[in-house]
């Protein structure tokens, strides 16, 4: 039987930590090709680039393995890495180990779950794993038998048309407890701009904000994670507000 052929991007870059552990487990599961930021690309979510010329630059080519450095967004290595590194749609798309988590709304900026989406757009069976801990040495050590063992299964089972995994590891508090599917929770960040000044006194402005959860059910993320269990959120692109279409049919437009 052949190998597996695996896709891994993320966006962190090339060189985070994350990456780099994520790209040996997969070695053990097929044949791998990496396509991935050659810088950080942190909350660019679904950008891809169009008004520049996008460049790989080749890493490593062997029998097996395959990376290549981008100048584009995580979404731009998707679609590149399938059109001019592997040529093929690959049986599996594996996006990070993210730096930080991408739980309930930050799915929305990640630039990490918008490589996943865009492999499931592209009818690949996409996973994004993250990690509750922003620290550039954080320990992924424990998410190992955790991430071959949802490949493993994405690989014999797939997963439901135009969907993607959401995966989120707790921080460091031991070996997690076990896997939790569950909803995405319904969290937000309350934001405010900072205002400083630079040196010649002119003001400019930094994004900063506090995380706030009121979503306490347990079938959430949000709960899963506290809770040091790995949440497994199924995720789709497809944005249709289905439960307002009935209401918005009731409207009257004089036109």
């Amino acid at each position: 039987m052949p190998k597996p052929q695996i896709l891994i991007t993320n966006d962190d870059g090339i060189s985070a930590p994350g990456i780099r552990y994520l790209i040996g487990i997969m070695k053990q599961l097929g044949d791998v090709a990496v396509v991935a930021p050659d810088k950080p690309q942190s909350a660019m979510g679904h950008a891809i680039t169009v008004g520049a010329p996008l460049r790989l630059q080749k890493i490593v080519r062997e029998p097996g393995y395959t990376e290549y450095s981008c100048n584009g967004t995580p979404v731009d290595c998707v679609k590149i890495g399938i059109d001019k590194v592997i040529h093929r749609r690959p049986d599996l798309l594996v996006s990070g180990i993210n730096h930080g988590s991408n739980s309930s709304i930050n799915i929305i900026y990640s630039g990490t779950m918008s490589a996943a989406l865009e492999g499931a757009m592209l009818g690949i069976p996409s996973i994004g794993f993250s990690l509750h801990d922003y620290s550039h040495s954080a320990d992924f050590s424990l998410t190992g038998p955790f991430i071959k063992e949802i490949c493993k299964n994405v690989l014999k089972n797939g997963i439901a048309d135009g969907t993607a995994l959401n995966v989120n590891f707790p921080p460091k508090k031991g070996t997690p407890k076990g896997i939790k599917i569950c909803r995405q929770a319904r969290a937000y960040w309350q934001e405010e701009f900072d205002e400083r000044k630079d040196p010649f006194g002119r003001p400019y402005y930094w994004l900063k904000g506090v995380f706030t959860n009121h979503d306490l059910e347990k079938d959430t993320d949000e709960w899963a994670l506290a809770h040091n269990y790995v949440s497994v959120v199924p995720v789709h692109f497809d944005f249709t507000a289905m439960h307002a279409i009935e209401s918005l049919k009731k409207w009257k437009f004089n036109v």
